[in-house]
């Protein structure tokens, strides 16, 4: 079956790429990347890949409301060398975002011209699923941004996104926490600037990592729908 045949299926999942060891997907905002709890929380990314793929393994994730690229592993050897890439940190993940407020960019900006976030972030219990900063009992989580463009007459500016480390909710926690929450952040963004956007304008964008099998050095993009 063609790719082109398996996007179809796949019902809005794009497959960027496809061998005997590896999947890279880009999944829309609005799709769980894993089933949840309950019977209207069963479709998801996984499975619907799973549906062609039966022995596709999820090795990440993305939030619900992130779209963007995703990997899958194919065979139970890409499952554990993927599995200890992510745990290394030697998958670099790279996202776009559009945060409320005007962010100025360095003038000229280097390409290697960063600047970090370092905030320990622990899970909000009495209002899960939410994350919060705590430095008393927070994991230490690094994320890493710089400006793409900035926007006068909205107010608003686009980030390239980092994440060192891989805490759930990680871009959406520090970048609230810097006054900088990400448009259309139901979850973590003031109500009116949740307002600004019909969706959470965050996307992984980016994957660069060496092949599970072959350690071939891959590059995935896919270019940001907003």
């Amino acid at each position: 079956m063609s790719s082109k045949d398996l996007t179809d299926q796949l019902a809005d999942v794009a497959i960027v790429y496809v061998d005997n060891h590896l999947l890279v997907l880009d999944k829309p905002a609005g799709l769980l990347s894993v089933p949840g709890r309950g019977d209207d929380k069963q479709d998801c990314l996984s499975a619907r890949v799973q549906r062609h793929y039966p022995q596709a393994g999820v090795v990440h994730r993305l939030d619900m409301a992130t779209s963007g690229l995703m990997l899958m592993a194919r065979s139970p050897l890409a499952v554990r060398q993927l599995n200890q890439a992510f745990a290394s940190r030697s998958v670099q993940k790279h996202y776009e975002a559009v945060v409320d407020g005007v962010l100025a960019a360095p003038s000229p900006v280097p390409a290697d011209d960063w600047s970090e976030i370092n905030l320990p972030i622990w899970l909000d219990w009495p209002n899960r699923p939410r994350r919060v900063i705590d430095f008393d009992k927070g994991k230490p989580s690094q994320t890493r941004w710089r400006v793409i463009a900035n926007d006068q007459a909205s107010a608003t500016t686009r980030l390239l996104l980092q994440p060192v480390t891989g805490r759930s909710h990680q871009l959406r926690v520090h970048l609230k926490a810097i006054g900088h929450p990400i448009l259309g952040d139901a979850l973590y963004a003031p109500a009116d600037v949740a307002a600004k956007a019909a969706r959470l304008l965050l996307h992984a964008g980016r994957l660069d990592l060496l092949h599970p099998v072959s350690h071939e050095p891959l590059s995935f993009f896919s270019p940001a729908p907003f």
